[in-house]
């Protein structure tokens, strides 16, 4: 497949991956890539490939400028049946298993690489359930990036691994019989009301690529996140430094507080932070104050912060 223009404007292109398809027919990923008049520098041979979370697609444009404006090819990826990549046959986000992601990722590099040179030097950017993606991909192939960064990775369940160990058997059996069905929603739309421009927000995205309330979390996928996270918990060995960057506080509330616009209001940070350091060897973690959720959509001052630790750890670590 060729490059055609993006929805995201005039410096922006997509590709689509065709996959193999499932049980619910024909499956693709879509690959973005920031393409500005004049690329910094013309060949780059350094690239970041971008991994977004559940319920989500690649907008972030913010990431795109600031790691080109440092002379990489910015590359994001739509997984399949999200974004980009979803079509009307499927379940929007469903997969049993995280390892399907192991073909488009792969996929993704082969294209990066092929474009880049063999000798590119590549490091993957994930975000929430992307960073729990990622981080399980880069422990089973070693050798294959230079780093990783993580944007408050989904390294446990909400409530720990007590959590995680009660609510297993229940999700199993509803996996094995019946992996589609849809668990209550718990999504009051207040992250959201974080982000979005119409309600004290900054950004503007599409809202059939990322709703509100999110996706119906199913059975079958909750069951193949909570293999992942107890994977974690036992510990991984990847072998690039990693960075992961998540907020200084979490609120976590079934009424409205205007404190939310300030803090991770989707998952723990202390359970991230405890989490990480159970990656590799080499881990940084970095709280970035007032961030949200996702920190790449936190207001200006605190963005500021965000992509200035990125730097820093970038000139000590980065493109190993």
């Amino acid at each position: 497949m060729t490059w055609e223009p993006d929805v995201l404007g005039p410096d922006y292109e997509a590709r689509t991956l065709e996959l193999r398809p499932d049980d619910e027919g024909a499956v693709v990923a879509t690959l973005v890539r920031y393409s500005p008049p004049t690329p910094v520098p013309l060949r780059p041979s350094r690239a970041i490939l971008y991994v977004h979370g559940w319920s989500d697609y690649f907008f972030q444009t913010g990431l795109a400028e600031h790691w080109n404006a440092r002379g990489a090819a910015f590359y994001a990826l739509d997984l399949r049946k999200f974004g980009r990549s979803l079509r009307p046959h499927q379940t929007p986000g469903y997969v049993d298993d995280l390892d399907t992601y192991d073909e488009e990722l792969e996929a993704s590099l082969d294209v990066i690489r092929t474009e880049l040179g063999v000798r590119a030097r590549v490091m993957v950017m994930g975000h929430s359930t992307g960073g729990l993606v990622a981080s399980l991909w880069a422990h089973r192939h070693p050798g294959a990036l230079s780093g990783l960064v993580l944007n408050s990775p989904w390294l446990e369940l909400q409530g720990s691994s007590v959590l995680r160990h009660l609510s297993g058997p229940t999700v199993a059996r509803l996996a094995r019989f019946q992996p589609k069905t849809a668990l209550p929603n718990i999504d009051p739309g207040y992250y959201a009301r974080t982000l979005d421009a119409g309600s004290g927000g900054e950004w503007t995205y599409n809202t059939t690529w990322r709703p509100t309330p999110s996706f119906p979390v199913r059975a079958g996928w909750l069951r193949a996140v909570t293999i992942g996270h107890a994977r974690v918990a036992r510990g991984l060995s990847i072998d690039v430094p990693i960075l992961m960057l998540c907020s200084s506080r979490t609120i976590i509330s079934p009424r409205w507080n205007e404190d939310m616009r300030a803090a991770d209001i989707v998952l723990d940070v202390e359970l991230l932070a405890r989490r990480a350091v159970q990656l590799g060897s080499h881990v940084t973690v970095v709280r970035v104050r007032d961030g949200l959720h996702d920190l790449a959509l936190s207001p200006p001052p605190v963005r500021m912060r965000f992509y200035a630790e990125i730097d820093r750890w970038v000139s000590a670590y980065g493109w190993g």
